[in-house]
């Protein structure tokens, strides 16, 4: 699904993606029309602009409708398409629920691949924006730091996560740890059932809070 307020540009990211095989199943051109269609159609991901017109003079922007739509709608991931590069804009696009945050100047080859890496439960960001967020989660943890009590996960689970922690994508965990890209998937799922997050954005932001990103990951086994 593609949200945004100008139709030509909502128009040509739908087109842009359906002849790259998305199946695109809606769009809308406000927030309160992406959250009302989102319920409906239920997408995988909601590829949403930040910025969405103004009512009565004022701005409106797309992070209430990122906290109703990742609220209500457990299977559905919002991406962000914003020209806007902000830090804070990132950051209340993250702590809304967004999955990844990318910038408007993206090709069309860079965005079908975040959106097929969002779909994929990929945390997302145009380069140079992970890093902020990772950052802005470690000086939380630092003003309010909390042990770590594992929730029952495995080593294998734990070691994962820790690598969640360091910014690595399930690829690049995979290829860390000699495993499978499907078999990371797998971990990274499980440990957010127990967990009872949402994405891995959430989940990087649980390790932090609990010291894993300063731990040392064990390397293969």
């Amino acid at each position: 699904m593609v949200v945004d307020d100008h139709p030509m540009w909502r128009d040509g990211v739908a087109r842009d993606l359906a002849e790259r095989g998305f199946e695109v199943r809606a769009t809308a051109g406000d927030a309160d029309a992406a959250v009302r269609i989102a319920g409906t159609v239920r997408p995988d991901v909601v590829l949403m602009d930040l910025n969405l017109g103004s009512v009565n003079g004022e701005p409106v922007s797309g992070v209430a409708a990122i906290r109703e739509i990742t609220g209500a709608l457990a299977g559905t991931r919002v991406l962000v398409l914003s020209a806007s590069g902000e830090h804070a804009d990132v950051l209340e696009a993250v702590k809304a629920g967004a999955s990844g945050y990318l910038i408007k100047s993206a090709s069309v080859a860079e965005l079908a691949e975040a959106v097929r890496q969002t779909a994929a439960g990929d945390a997302v960001f145009t380069p140079g924006l992970a890093g902020l967020v990772l950052g802005e989660y470690r000086r939380m943890a630092a003003e309010s730091p909390a042990g770590f009590d594992e929730p029952s996960l495995t080593q294998r689970e734990t070691e994962v996560l820790r690598l969640v922690a360091k910014g690595l994508t399930a690829r690049q965990i995979a290829g860390r740890l000699t495993l499978s890209h499907r078999t990371i998937e797998n971990h990274v799922q499980s440990t957010l059932r127990k967990l009872q997050l949402h994405n891995r954005v959430e989940l990087a932001r649980y390790a932090i809070e609990h010291g894993l990103d300063e731990q040392p990951d064990g390397g293969p086994q």
